[in-house]
């Protein structure tokens, strides 16, 4: 396998938006659950999207699945790597996304690294190296208020720096739209003053075109899916890499019992979990009681296997900004979040093997440990479902998921319509 691109992803749902991402732009793309084991067998392929939960762990742990997911990835012939991280720019004044850059960009010896979470298509832009979300600042959307990594700095040159080891600058709009030499004769000038790193305007999809044709010269660049789509523009229109129409294989039906699980608290998972109401058994579980009840999970598990024959079935652990704040001030914030993920880990694992094959699930890090519990190495890439997530195929999955194929929806909290789990049933028949 000699790899077109390469790609790191902090987290399973972001790794699934990028590779839906490029499949629609016509690479072969798959995407693995952590460094394959070398035993794995894996489609002739364009791109390898490897999926780490590194996003809100300690940095130094995240710098070293980094480097050992890029170790991999070179070695399967990959040129250029992307580090994938959230449009929504998740991170601490500690990292993680600064540490990584930085290690990743010491172990590939690039003078200066491209870095923008923009991506037009689903409100992201950066301009002046401004996040926003819609016509808004991040700190003055919604977004702000996420419970494990909360933005309140929309500028991302200032964000960046405050994490990065080198210096942070800027390639303004009016640079952009001047096209790929004056790009690349900024690079050079802010490379020539030792700064390191920098944030790049993106506004319109065009943007990322020209980002992508120069970030693709580089040995690595930082940025959500839509430097991804850039990138994987690039490489069409060179001719390095045959556009490819979506496999078809991934979405092939399954069949069987279907289920969702919501653990984000995103307005927008909010909004889809009510409208699945109407639709469908919705089970909210209490954050307290997971802390003060240890059999949450069976009692959930309870519910839910009685029904699974008569149709899908939506169980929740989401909760208002409000109501999650109350649990991490009393329990902790790592606390809470841990808990909270392993039980909804434990109620996939017990639906698996009540004989679920087709899964849905809203929220990064409730993405993370499902599969993480399910032990699935690995996913082809179906169809989009909305913008950002995809129908996913599970390659190699634990035994208890081996009895036949299995589906699974992922999904970050704030991606997807009202109807997002009605839309995703469809799909995934």
């Amino acid at each position: 396998m000699t790899l077109a691109l390469g790609c790191i992803a902090d987290d399973y749902t972001g790794a699934s938006d990028l590779a839906n991402t490029l499949t629609r732009a016509g690479l072969r793309t798959v995407q693995t659950i952590g460094v394959p084991a070398d035993d794995l067998a894996l489609p002739e392929v364009d791109a390898v999207v490897v999926s780490l939960k590194s996003r809100s762990i300690e940095a130094g742990l995240a710098v070293t699945r980094s480097r050992a997911a890029e170790k991999w990835l070179r070695g399967r012939g990959a040129s250029h790597v992307l580090f994938k991280i959230c449009s929504t720019f998740d991170s601490t004044d500690a990292g993680n996304i600064g540490p990584v850059m930085d290690a990743l960009r010491e172990d590939c010896g690039e003078a200066i690294v491209l870095v923008t979470p923009a991506f037009p298509e689903t409100g992201r832009t950066v301009y002046q190296g401004n996040l926003f979300v819609g016509a808004v600042p991040l700190n003055e959307s919604p977004l702000k208020d996420h419970p494990l990594n909360p933005m309140h700095d929309s500028n991302l040159v200032r964000v960046l720096a405050r994490q990065s080891r080198t210096s942070v600058g800027l390639v303004d709009l009016a640079t952009v739209t001047r096209g790929v030499d004056a790009v690349r004769l900024r690079l050079s000038d802010l490379a020539a003053k030792g700064i390191g790193a920098a944030v790049i305007d993106a506004v319109f999809d065009r943007d990322l075109e020209t980002i992508g044709l120069v970030a693709g010269s580089h040995r690595l660049s930082v940025g959500a899916s839509g430097i991804g789509l850039g990138l994987a523009r690039a490489l069409v229109s060179s001719g390095k890499v045959k556009s490819s129409a979506t496999n078809a294989e991934a979405g092939a039906p399954v069949g069987g019992p279907a289920a969702c699980l919501a653990g984000s608290c995103s307005q927008a998972t909010l909004q889809q979990m009510a409208n699945a109401e109407r639709v469908m058994p919705v089970l909210h579980l209490d954050p307290t009681r997971i802390f003060t009840d240890k059999d949450e999970a069976q009692r959930a598990l309870a519910w839910a296997k009685p029904r699974l024959a008569d149709g899908p079935l939506l169980i929740a652990s989401s909760a208002t900004p409000e109501a999650v704040a109350a649990v991490q001030a009393r329990y902790g914030r790592d606390a809470a979040g841990h808990a909270i993920e392993q039980t909804m880990a434990d109620i996939a694992d017990g639906l698996v093997q009540s004989g679920v094959r087709r899964l849905v699930v809203a929220g990064g890090e409730t993405s993370g440990a499902v599969v993480d519990r399910l032990k699935i190495p690995g996913f082809l890439v179906g169809a989009e479902i909305a913008a950002g997530v995809p129908v996913l195929r599970a390659v190699g999955a634990k035994e208890s998921a081996k009895e036949s194929a299995m589906l699974l929806a992922l999904k970050s909290g704030n991606f997807g319509g009202p109807e997002f789990f009605t839309d995703a049933l469809r799909l995934m028949r």
